[in-house]
């Protein structure tokens, strides 16, 4: 077996141990453990604003991207001291606070941050998002199916803000004061959706069973639920490029951007030039609209 190189970095007075940073993790675009732990620590203001205090759920890939994958739920064993824990369903889900759990779960080869919708030990949601998921592998009227709900938000009085999963996907993020229910939320996500899939329905369907879906743009407001989890924004993905889950102006989306135009090698650049795009939009009112709702 080849040796293990090993050392450590201290981040913010905590010791971490880093082993193989010249690993591939994303081979096709040259990025190494090291340069990945770099990456990291420039996400981290964003991508922590959406996973501190959640519940955590992370993939892995020990092997780099081409390789094996496994979801992780329960924290790793053992743990560092600094790592908080939170119990929730007869897991022990990651908390993460700041950039050491960040960069210590870099080393353990986590690509992908999926937190809960919710914070631990609260059961209302942080946010209301809605996911546009794709049938097809690489689907050119994604951005349209985006604007299209964009607009419908915007007919009732919401602002929102279309982020790509980083895979295939958008999902749309509506900032919302604290006290509104999921339940509330899929009341007026439900509403939403039928209006789109009336309007266009060779673009959209309510169907679940993607056997059934045909060539449609899934409308998936069942997603944002206590308990489930989506690509948090600014979350590096497993994909070939290393594309990362960015917000976008509703400009780049009338542009017909590509979700592969934004990944690990430019997205310093990008949050440097335009910051946080969701942290600009301030809670919407999305109570006056479920109370209006029959």
């Amino acid at each position: 077996m080849p040796a293990v190189l090993k050392g450590s970095i201290t981040v913010d007075g905590q010791e971490i141990t880093v082993t193989n940073p010249d690993k591939p993790l994303w081979p096709e675009v040259g990025i190494t453990k090291r340069i990945y732990l770099q990456k990291l620590a420039v996400l981290s203001p964003y991508l922590l604003r959406y996973c501190k205090d959640r519940l955590l759920t992370v993939i892995r890939y020990p092997h780099g991207v081409p390789g094996m994958s496994f979801y992780q739920k329960n924290a790793p064993q053992p743990l560092p001291g600094f790592v908080k824990t939170a119990l929730q369903d007869g897991i022990e889900y990651i908390v993460l606070q700041g950039l050491p759990e960040l960069i210590w779960l870099g080393n353990l080869a986590a690509l992908e941050f999926h937190p809960s919708l919710h914070y631990a030990g609260s059961s209302l949601p942080c946010e209301w998002m809605i996911d546009l998921d794709p049938s097809l592998e690489v689907e050119p009227r994604i951005m349209e199916a985006a604007a299209m709900v964009g607009d419908v938000l915007k007919s009732l009085g919401l602002a929102s803000v279309p982020k790509t999963s980083g895979a295939t996907g958008v999902q749309i993020i509506i900032p919302v004061n604290p006290g509104i229910s999921f339940d509330e939320l899929r009341k007026i996500g439900h509403f939403v959706g039928r209006y789109v899939t009336e309007k266009r329905p060779d673009l959209f369907t309510l169907e679940r069973l993607k056997k059934h879906r045909g060539d449609k743009i899934y409308f998936d407001y069942l997603q944002h639920y206590g308990g489930k989890t989506l690509a948090a924004p600014y979350t590096p993905r497993a994909r070939p490029l290393a594309t990362v889950s960015t917000p976008l102006l509703w400009e780049e989306v009338a542009r017909n951007v590509s979700p592969t135009d934004y990944h690990l090698l430019n997205i310093e650049e990008r949050l440097s030039r335009m910051g946080d795009l969701i942290a600009k939009v301030p809670p919407q009112p999305v109570s006056d609209i479920v109370s209006k709702l029959p």
